[in-house]
């Protein structure tokens, strides 16, 4: 009896080959851009200039009472007003003294203990503990003992911005040292540099990026403690400005002492940008 179903066929399946067309090299585009930050020209200065203009229009409308929120040219013509009298230059002087001298002090003191203490066991075992210690203490909370030990005089408040300044100073000094590959060390003085040469050449390099950020940290913590510090105990400053228009409910003239402390803020910023670019460059 015959089968009636199909023979199955023994011969292999055709396999599809690719053409001249599929096997031809194709170029891939470039995907490793690294993250490189594209400056937009102007993006920032737009932005700021919407906020403002909406800022403007809602007051003017009556949409935000302007005895609470003044407009943006109620606070200019208040600047004006103070710069042409001189008072808004003085407490700016005094502001900027205080600002300087602490933070100069805070941040010498910090990059000695926090290099010490990446460099050196003996320094990490005793300073790690001690930081980590007092870090956390509000520094504007000890304004009063400082008061108590140093009179109510400049010392205190310049006392009070280092101190404020030192501990972050210490902890990225001592982070960077901590973040350079060992394996570059260990090259370093496998080829006879010296322990003083090893740390100039390769350590400091390596930490100075870590050392940078800490310095942002540390001026936006130096302005937020000279503020509070003249608001405390102070006659004359920015915070003290701030504090006594507050006091007379003249919003404008408060306005125009925070928008002085966002000047210096940016000022701060920008220099700081400027210097990381400068020594940076290698990376």
């Amino acid at each position: 009896m015959l089968d009636s179903r199909p023979a199955l066929d023994s011969r292999p399946a055709a396999r599809a080959f690719p053409t001249q067309d599929d096997s031809a090299p194709r170029e891939v585009p470039f995907r490793g851009g690294g993250f490189v930050v594209a400056r937009w020209r102007g993006a920032s200065l737009g932005f700021f200039a919407a906020v403002l203009g909406m800022w403007e229009l809602a007051v003017r409308n009556g949409m935000v009472s302007a005895l609470f929120l003044p407009t943006p040219s109620d606070i200019v013509n208040a600047l004006w007003e103070l710069g042409a009298s001189g008072l808004l230059w003085h407490h700016l002087g005094v502001s900027l003294e205080r600002i300087v001298a602490g933070w100069i002090i805070g941040t010498a003191a910090g990059l000695a203990l926090g290099l010490a203490m990446g460099i050196w066991s003996l320094a990490r075992a005793i300073g790690l503990p001690f930081v980590s210690a007092l870090f956390p203490i509000p520094k504007i909370a000890l304004l009063p003992l400082l008061i108590l030990w140093l009179g109510i005089g400049e010392a205190s408040k310049i006392a009070t911005i280092a101190l404020g300044v030192f501990f972050p100073t210490t902890i990225a000094a001592y982070s960077g040292v901590d973040a350079v590959p060992r394996n570059l060390i260990r090259m370093a003085q496998s080829f006879g540099l010296s322990p003083r040469r090893v740390v100039r050449v390769v350590i400091l390099p390596g930490a100075l990026p870590n050392i940078l950020a800490g310095f942002r940290v540390s001026a936006s913590i130096a302005l937020i403690l000279l503020v509070a510090a003249e608001m405390i105990g102070a006659q004359f400053g920015i915070g003290a400005f701030i504090l006594a228009a507050g006091n007379m409910m003249r919003t404008d003239q408060l306005m125009a002492g925070v928008a002085v402390l966002s000047v210096m803020g940016l000022i701060i910023g920008t220099v700081l940008s400027r210097l990381e670019r400068r020594l940076l460059r290698w990376r």
